[in-house]
């Protein structure tokens, strides 16, 4: 097996390095010991124990049933929060219009609703939940896509049960020395009363085994000439509401230190589901009463607060609209998505 010793995805040989072997120990500084001598090259045969032994463990986590069903009601309390947060339902594009019971749920307002309800104890010491995180040392965690397919319609008001899967697992990188491992969740939303599914969705995850993340921004090439437009600033009061909608405890949306020093980004990010759901939103304002069948989406680069970013759009045919997030003033592209609409 290849030596990662303190090698660090995505950045320059100057950065100060984390060591694998302190990472499964336990070790979560971002930065290596003084006294730890694992250096590129240096202490190989310790570097090989730590990586086999957490290779070992993963492989006995996903060998392992992973399940897990949350119940909740789509609350129009809660909604109205999630209205007012989104800068297309704020009341700045249109008077604000609160939900009503037995309304259509929009085309992914599900996200609010269905969290785990873990107390702090059980959090990772970033924030996150456990549910369906590998084992040490890949605790480092980024929403890299999803899909989503309308199959009934959920109401406000509805009680409802999301049962989650682990979809697939796949490890990459490995043999380079940049090991990362892809989750793949797969969510079945359903009422209480029946079987059917009313919406199915996957949602994928890459974790990495070492903070920092210095990297040359990822081209996107092909998209088409925008149709439509919508531009919003993601604002760290818009990064905290959406946090405490999604009850999401994940520092990397909340505490600037952290994700500057702890994970090496400029300041702290955008959700990935609060970017997907802007693109959903935008589209169906300027496609009113059009049924969507599905989607899909994936996550390219990290959009951070206090930047604008535009939701752009376009038709490509009768079916199919493309859609993307990009950062207005570098036109840096943040996320893509293809929306189905139903025929007819």
């Amino acid at each position: 097996m290849p030596q990662i010793c303190g090698q660090i995805i995505g950045l320059p040989n100057d950065h100060p390095r984390t060591c694998v072997t302190h990472a499964t120990s336990g070790y979560s500084g971002g930065q290596r010991p003084e006294n730890c001598n694992a250096r590129v090259g240096v202490a190989q045969g310790a570097c090989t124990t730590a990586i086999t032994l957490a290779v070992a463990a993963l492989d006995s986590w996903i060998k392992a049933a992973n399940s897990l069903a949350l119940h909740d009601t789509i609350r129009p309390e809660h909604l109205a929060d999630l209205y007012i947060t989104l800068p297309t339902r704020d009341g700045s594009v249109r008077p604000f219009a609160p939900p009503q019971d037995g309304a259509p749920l929009c085309y992914g307002h599900h996200l609010a609703f269905f969290h785990p309800r873990n107390p702090q104890r059980a959090l990772r010491p970033d924030g996150t939940d456990t549910d369906f995180c590998p084992p040490e040392p890949f605790t480092r965690r980024m929403w890299a896509g999803g899909r989503i397919e309308w199959k009934r319609p959920l109401s406000v008001g509805d009680k409802a049960t999301a049962r989650a899967t682990i979809g697939a697992v796949a490890k990459k990188g490995f043999e380079k020395g940049t090991p990362m491992v892809f989750v793949s969740q797969k969510i079945e939303y359903s009422k209480p009363d029946s079987a059917e599914v009313c919406i199915e969705e996957e949602r994928a995850h890459v974790y990495l085994p070492i903070s920092g993340n210095r990297r040359v921004a990822r081209e996107v090439n092909g998209l088409p000439i925008p149709e439509f437009t919508f531009e919003y600033l993601p604002s760290p009061t818009t990064l905290f509401r959406f946090s405490a909608l999604t009850f999401n405890g994940h520092y990397i949306h909340l505490d600037r230190d952290y994700a500057q020093n702890s994970e090496g980004y400029p300041e702290r990010l955008v959700h990935g589901p609060l970017t997907a759901l802007m693109l959903l939103d935008v589209t169906a304002l300027q496609f009113p009463g059009s049924a969507f069948k599905s989607f899909e989406y994936r996550a390219i680069n990290p959009l951070v607060v206090n930047r604008p970013v535009r939701i752009c759009g376009a038709q490509t045919d009768k079916e199919t609209v493309v859609v993307w997030a990009e950062e207005t003033s570098t036109k840096v592209v943040g996320m893509t998505g293809e929306i189905k609409l139903t025929k007819g």
